[in-house]
């Protein structure tokens, strides 16, 4: 399969997404407006430091300035834009302190949350786990980068759901918005992606045979690579 290593310079025109032809209330316009945004800066459509034109945006999702302002308010406060009096908002970098000290702490709830899963995922669940697996593994072999990430985001909040502790749930979905962009970095590695299949291998038989330490000790090294693939590509200058 092809490697993710290189980006092609510039970029295309930016597609206007498609909007079903449906009464839309102003919360609907704002999920688009939000879903859409974060989407184009996680997979780095969006680049660090680019200034979002509200004219522009406006007229790329088909909104007014209001949705898209209370939706770029929540991007801000996940870390993902900077708003700036009289500038408006770009896209914000990443910071290597943040990025260790956000693995770290996504690093120690996931191996709580394994350990825990290990004990208390059903059958369905594990049978889940499985079906995700599969799919994962096959936009792996094709290397759609996109696809395999949303399904690897999956399969990590279903292990944390599996924990049945909301506690951990909750605090581990406002660390995984956080963490989604750089996680996604990550895969600019094709060593790193490679890796990463084979962890996750490991990490579901593990659940699978109820090895709790074994687990946690898995899922929590797992994501502390990603954290340092992350960095390392920050310091190669690699990753926007």
């Amino acid at each position: 399969m092809s490697a993710p290593t290189k980006r092609p310079r510039g970029r295309p025109p930016l597609r206007r997404p498609e909007i079903t032809p449906k009464k839309v209330t102003f919360s609907a316009l704002h999920a688009q407006a939000l879903g859409t945004l974060r989407e184009m800066i996680v997979t780095g459509e969006l680049k660090a430091g680019e200034r979002l034109a509200e004219a522009a945006v406006c007229d790329l999702l088909g909104i007014s300035r209001t949705p898209l302002r209370e939706a770029l308010k929540l991007l801000a406060a996940e870390g993902l834009v900077e708003l700036r009096p009289n500038r408006g908002a770009t896209i914000a970098p990443l910071h290597e302190a943040e990025i260790a000290a956000l693995f770290e702490a996504v690093s120690g709830i996931e191996r709580i949350a394994a350990e825990l899963a290990a004990k208390r995922m059903t059958p369905p669940e594990i049978s889940r786990l499985h079906a995700l697996q599969a799919r994962m593994e096959e936009h792996f072999e094709r290397g759609q980068r996109s696809a395999y990430f949303r399904l690897n985001q999956e399969i990590h909040q279903l292990i944390v759901a599996g924990a049945k502790n909301e506690v951990l749930t909750s605090t581990h979905a406002i660390l995984l918005a956080r963490a989604e962009r750089a996680r996604y970095l990550a895969l600019d590695t094709q060593d790193r992606w490679d890796q990463s299949v084979d962890e996750h291998r490991q990490i579901l038989k593990a659940l699978e045979q109820g090895r709790a330490e074994d687990a946690g000790k898995l899922l929590g090294e797992h994501v502390a690579r990603t954290g340092a693939a992350v960095s390392a590509n920050l310091k190669n200058g690699t990753a926007s």
